[in-house]
């Protein structure tokens, strides 16, 4: 069922995609100094990599993989074309790829999040299906929220439009889409949470 999620996900995604202006390809995201090209690029990456290629990227930044993703997203955005990546997304909606640890529904959650790093970021209205973000709540865990270096001391998260909510303390509301971002550690545009603590993950 979760790789039905996945390949619905992306198919969605490059239709998106596809009918932006060129334009938009090279706008920012919410992924910090990447553009919608890097982020598309970096998504896309999977499908390209074997595990050899993967481990001697990863050789080559140091073991960092972090810097590792940065640098391969930005020269294969620069390599590829907008048409080609976009149909690496749409053509590859089937395939297996699962994140080291963290089965189907780390990538479905890899596909939504970078999804929304894009859509977010362009103000574009568009709702990722409820089932999806249910799958990605439910498969969550401390440690990978504390992998994004997100402070949500004495924040009580509370989607408006799912039956979910994560800590404790002043609540912050809002879609479940939006507070997923707040969970990876992404500033969203103003108006899109409600609470006191809204500030700290909006943009100035």
């Amino acid at each position: 069922m979760v790789q039905d999620l996945i390949a619905a996900e992306r198919r969605e995604l490059a239709a998106l995609l596809d009918e932006l202006p060129p334009s938009a390809w090279t706008a920012a995201t919410l992924c910090a100094g990447w553009r919608v090209a890097d982020v598309v690029a970096h998504m896309t990456m999977p499908f390209r990599f074997s595990t050899g290629r993967f481990v001697r990227e990863l050789v080559k930044s140091g073991g960092r993989f972090n810097a590792m993703a940065d640098r391969v997203a930005r020269r294969e955005a620069a390599e590829f074309s907008r048409a080609a990546l976009i149909a690496s997304l749409r053509d590859n909606a089937d395939h297996p790829w699962r994140p080291p640890g963290g089965g189907a529904e780390g990538a479905l959650s890899h596909d939504v999040i970078h999804g929304l790093d894009i859509t977010t970021a362009l103000q574009l209205d568009r709702r990722v299906p409820l089932e999806r973000l249910e799958v990605i709540f439910a498969a969550m865990k401390p440690k990978q929220v504390k992998y994004f270096g997100t402070d949500l001391s004495g924040v009580a998260l509370r989607a408006d439009d799912l039956d979910w909510s994560y800590g404790t303390g002043t609540p912050l509301t809002g879609a479940a889409q939006d507070l997923l971002l707040v969970l990876c550690n992404r500033r969203l545009p103003a108006g899109r949470l409600r609470g006191e603590p809204s500030t700290r993950f909006t943009m100035v």
